[in-house]
């Protein structure tokens, strides 16, 4: 697998930007229909609880959250041409409020979500000079793990899997900014229930606690692509948790609130988050 994807990569960075954009877009295109009907079922049903729209708006954002896929893909193997002209690719907006928010030496905690392409959001920040960790989930294909960490590692970001709780802290300690993506469901038995799109949703709190413990700031991150290919990355904060006698609460009204930041991304461009995850599967366990 991982030399097959080297392979892959090598034919990718052969190509001129625009026919790698009309091959990421007919590979999404072209896989659209290989979607399973109960994965297309649930992203349709959760767009039109979330966004209150009409059964063929649902039906159209659903597959545009899908065959975006395609450009992200081409854009990650197209990692070692891109690094070298990430300029071209990547705008930074707020850029200086998180270089001002790591002056002081402590780190900081960035929180991101599956919207755009985020893999090329770490890129874009470790191009800028920002020192950052990249959290990681291992990949179930040992290959697969090693050439998109490789990737990730490439285009400038520290890598470390989720269970490296201590590293983060130690590199944390030194000035880097963590990067999370907090929007996907945890376990059942992990996170809290707060409101996300007027529902009672279980969101995941390493954002607020981290943030709380170390005492560093918090900053909000989102990618959004326009139709030429090129991105913005979305810049925000710093936001502090705060620090009263109940440590709970304190962590519950940070995480409300990003989740709420979060929301209002996805309101804004509701076609390039990740609609076909299962966000609310632990609430239903």
């Amino acid at each position: 697998m991982y030399r097959l994807l080297k392979s892959i990569s090598w034919i990718c960075c052969k190509l001129s930007r625009g026919a790698a954009e009309v091959v990421g877009h007919m590979l999404g295109v072209v896989c659209w229909p290989l979607v399973p009907k109960r994965r297309k079922k649930l992203a349709f049903d959760q767009i039109k609880r979330c966004l209150g729209v009409s059964d063929a708006k649902a039906r159209r954002i659903a597959r545009a959250s899908f065959v975006r896929f395609g450009p992200m893909l081409v854009e990650v193997l197209r990692f070692p041409l891109i690094a070298k002209h990430i300029e071209n690719y990547v705008r930074i907006e707020g850029l200086k409020k998180l270089q001002a928010g790591l002056s002081e030496g402590k780190g900081c905690v960035i929180a991101a979500a599956h919207s755009g392409n985020w893999e090329l959001m770490g890129g874009a920040f470790a191009q800028a000079g920002i020192p950052l960790v990249g959290v990681a989930k291992k990949q179930k294909d040992s290959g697969a793990d090693r050439f998109i960490n490789e990737y990730r590692t490439m285009i400038g970001m520290h890598i470390t899997y989720k269970t490296g709780v201590r590293e983060m802290f130690r590199m944390m300690g030194k000035g880097w900014a963590i990067g999370l993506i907090m929007d996907q469901d945890p376990s059942r038995h992990d996170g809290i229930v707060i409101d996300f799109f007027g529902q009672p949703t279980n969101c995941p709190t390493g954002a607020a606690s981290m943030a709380r413990f170390a005492d560093v700031p918090i900053f909000t991150s989102y990618m959004h692509r326009d139709e030429h290919g090129m991105h913005t990355l979305i810049v925000d904060g710093p936001f502090r948790v705060g620090h009263t006698k109940d440590k709970h609460a304190d962590i519950r009204a940070m995480t409300q609130f990003l989740t709420h930041a979060i929301e209002e991304h996805i309101r804004r461009y509701p076609k390039e988050w990740f609609w076909l995850h299962d966000r609310w599967k632990s609430m239903r366990e």
